[in-house]
């Protein structure tokens, strides 16, 4: 007589092992009161957090003198740029949230409450704006957000290409929009780089810096580990040659020599500025992604050139994939040291947004005035950079990065 074997149903076998859940009061003892000594240490740390939280909100209220920076906020965001073709740089802001929400609404539905945040932002900051002009630019950026983010719900599958597409044009339009071309009385006419100056510029040295150091930064990486020795000499020169030097000589080099190795050839100052900081950031990125590289298994290889591919197939195809999605922190964090490395642009001449903040605090009026004024530079570096890391954390998480 033979014994009959259970039977398990595909569905019990198809259910996740089962996790433990906590509740808000659980969570607490588990984390901050699990030992009398964590409970001591967070009384304490609540009681220090407190105390300078108390001290920094009494001065913020009641003490410090925000006008300097109401007075003077067209300067921080765009410097000297003309008033009457401020109009460019609302149009950019605004097609930016219609793109921020399609994408919003694509690929990060399930965060509804950093959403709905981002999309009251503007029309908060039209409430407390004295400037008719700014409240209504404000808004319109607010509906474009806000329409962006309900079309990509109606019709999110359909518009992932067009996002991504949206996403690759609007660089190029931004840069067309902003500078200008044609004759002073043409449709857009041309605004001297000169007069960029505040966020603007700080956000445009960034952007470039990230978008041309990358391709170059990747290829300086493969360029080292090649098997022909000339190649990888030169890159290993290159890249351990601008690693050796501060970031300020490199910008110095730009202003300075880039016209002398291009004569005859008007060079702009700003896109010296970008040229340098493209320079830079090219060789530490390289690093990081050789960094990659080397993280990937020989049998990855093998595997590849069983299938039959190629050296470059096998490159673009199998490793590379692999080896930038190993690296994407490092990648984030060289962004960010990035962005805030483009402050140094004052050194040479040009008024980013520290470059503004000094200009500001020479102003008979608010003279004194540093706390106020570099606490809302630091506000702006510290919600710029955290939206890069909350970039980064999403795609980690969405490419099962630190699995």
């Amino acid at each position: 007589m033979s014994a009959e074997t259970p039977t398990v149903s595909k569905s019990a076998e198809a259910l996740p092992p089962p996790t433990e859940r906590y509740s808000v009061v659980r969570w607490l003892h588990k984390n901050l009161f699990s030992t009398w000594y964590n409970t001591l240490l967070t009384i304490v740390m609540l009681i220090l957090a407190a105390l300078i939280a108390r001290g920094v909100l009494e001065w913020a209220l009641t003490q410090a003198r925000w006008e300097v920076i109401t007075a003077n906020l067209r300067l921080f965001m765009v410097g000297q740029y003309p008033i009457s073709a401020l109009w460019r740089i609302w149009a950019c802001v605004a097609l930016l949230a219609f793109l921020i929400g399609v994408s919003w609404g694509i690929w990060g539905r399930m965060q509804r409450g950093g959403a709905a945040a981002f999309g009251a932002l503007p029309f908060v900051l039209a409430m407390i704006t004295s400037d008719e002009p700014s409240r209504l630019a404000l808004v319109i950026t607010g509906i474009a957000g806000v329409v962006g983010y309900a079309l990509s719900w109606r019709w999110g599958a359909a518009l992932q290409r067009v996002s991504i597409i949206g996403w690759i044009l609007y660089f190029p339009i931004l840069f067309v929009l902003v500078s200008g071309f044609g004759a002073s009385d043409s449709v857009l006419p041309p605004v001297p780089t000169s007069l960029w100056g505040g966020l603007l510029l700080t956000l445009l040295l960034t952007v470039v810096g990230i978008v041309f150091s990358f391709p170059l930064g990747v290829l300086l990486a493969l360029g080292r580990q090649s098997n022909l020795p000339v190649i990888s000499w030169l890159c290993v020169i290159y890249i351990e040659l601008i690693r050796g030097v501060p970031f300020i000589s490199v910008l110095f080099m730009a202003q300075l020599m880039l016209p002398l190795f291009l004569p005859g050839v008007t060079i702009d100052r700003v896109v010296r500025a970008m040229a340098g900081v493209v320079i830079f950031s090219a060789a530490y990125l390289a690093e990081n992604v050789r960094g990659g590289l080397q993280s990937i298994p020989r049998g990855q290889y093998e595997a590849a050139r069983a299938l039959g591919l190629n050296s470059w197939k096998m490159m673009l195809l199998i490793i590379l994939p692999q080896a930038l999605r190993a690296v994407i922190p490092i990648l984030v964090g060289q962004f960010i040291a990035l962005f805030k490395d483009t402050s140094l642009v004052v050194i040479v001449g040009l008024l980013d947004l520290m470059g503004i903040a000094k200009t500001v605090l020479a102003q008979p009026d608010f003279l004194g005035l540093q706390a106020e004024v570099y606490t809302f530079v630091a506000f702006v570096y510290g919600v710029f950079c955290y939206l890069m890391s909350a970039f980064s954390q999403r795609l980690e998480a969405k490419l099962h990065a630190g699995r």
